[in-house]
């Protein structure tokens, strides 16, 4: 199957560059001028329920509730490994100079802090306030998942240019995970991070994300701290895989469903966990889960299943996880590249406006075209990117399962 990737990745990222990078997103409801001149913004399920009516809504009711456009740390950081990925498939140098300016943005928008004893750390969030079942984040909190990503961009630019001021800021990073993440769960095997300072947590990826960072970091740097927190962290999420090779988003009850894209992130982070630390041992693990999500996630003609029990709604944001992850798997298993072609395939047919732009999700009786920067269109711009970088490298021989 061949489709024109690299024409609907250059038409997604002018899009994007056309809109400097900004916009709107699933889950900046709270940023609302008429919500924030009530007291209602001061009560935690009144903000819940206000900014799940505006995620969920099939019309974009941002307009009407004066909700600002806004830069997010995270979408950043996805330009600026896609642009990275796509330098490394061409060599293009007009790619290396806009991940370089991605990154300069990220290194202004960090949240700057210290350790007790006084050294730097860094760290990013999101550019609105958030309010989940178990906290409320207002915006800048420092937040784990931004800031893996945005790590993870500095890693790949470091693993080209091999420049200390990159280092220095992923030390500062991982000062952040270390010194001011919460642990709700630690023994001598394994530990889980919290999502943000404010909270407690028992989120599997997005501890994950803090344990590859500080994995990857450390075989950078030599750090033993680092990589064994990494390590600790992987086997803690091993231990709570289910029978049937799955994860479910969290250990506690209201945590229970299994859906496409964390499922993607959990087998990734594992993947770069065992590459930084070898001794991780979790080939078998990773494979049951990686066969669970290939045969309860996506329909036969790619399209990405948003629960393991349902297909709708297709969202956005499982199409791009499957792609990029898919393609980075090409080298543990042949049916990867296969399906990653697939999913991008259906999704340029069926999520892909004119205008270069990618649909939110498509529900059983309608479309939601909202066109989200940083959950839709970042996510698809390092998604293709990846699938390109994967269709340039060399073939890898492996064997079907």
């Amino acid at each position: 199957m061949s489709i024109d990737a690299e024409k609907a990745y250059d038409a997604v990222y002018q899009w994007s560059e056309e809109q400097g990078f900004a916009g709107h997103d699933p889950f900046d409801g709270l940023e609302s001028r008429a919500f924030q001149v009530t007291p209602l913004k001061h009560v935690g399920l009144a903000r819940l329920a206000w900014l799940q009516m505006v995620k969920r809504s099939s019309t974009d009711l941002r307009s009407v509730l004066q909700v600002p456009k806004g830069m997010n740390a995270k979408g950043i950081a996805l330009f600026a490994s896609a642009e990275l990925s796509r330098f490394r498939a061409t060599g293009a140098e007009n790619h290396r100079q806009n991940s370089e300016a991605h990154l300069r943005k990220l290194r202004e928008s960090a949240i700057q802090g210290s350790t007790a004893r006084g050294e730097a750390t860094k760290a990013f969030g999101y550019n609105f306030d958030w309010q989940s079942r178990a906290f409320y984040a207002p915006k800048g909190t420092p937040t784990i998942v931004p800031t893996a990503f945005a790590a993870r961009a500095f890693i790949e630019n470091y693993q080209l240019s091999r420049d200390d001021a990159d280092r220095d800021f992923l030390i500062e990073i991982c000062r952040f995970i270390v010194n001011d993440l919460n642990r709700p769960h630690e023994d001598a095997d394994t530990v889980c991070f919290s999502y943000t300072p404010r909270d407690r947590s028992l989120i599997f990826n997005a501890s994950l994300l803090a344990g590859e960072t500080l994995a990857s970091v450390g075989a950078i740097t030599g750090n033993a701290e680092y990589t064994e927190l990494g390590l600790k962290s992987a086997r803690y999420v091993l231990e709570n895989q289910n029978e049937n090779g799955s994860w479910a988003y969290g250990p506690k009850l209201r945590h229970k469903w299994v859906d496409n894209f964390h499922t993607a992130f959990i087998l990734l982070s594992l993947k770069r966990i065992g590459a930084a630390v070898p001794k991780l041992n979790a080939d078998e693990a990773i494979r049951r889960g990686f066969d669970f999500w290939l045969s309860n996630l996506f329909l036969m003609d790619g399209t990405p299943k948003y629960y393991d029990s349902a297909t709708h709604p297709v969202d956005i944001h499982s199409a791009a996880a499957a792609i990029a992850v898919l393609a980075d798997f090409r080298g543990q298993d042949a049916r990867a590249l296969p399906l990653a072609e697939k999913v991008a395939a259906w999704t340029i047919e069926n999520m892909c406006d004119q205008d270069g732009f990618f649909y939110y999700q498509l529900r059983e009786s309608e479309t939601v075209k909202t066109p989200f920067i940083r959950w839709g269109q970042a996510w698809m711009a390092y998604a293709l990117a990846k699938l390109l970088e994967a269709r340039a490298a060399q073939p890898i021989s492996v064997s079907p399962r």
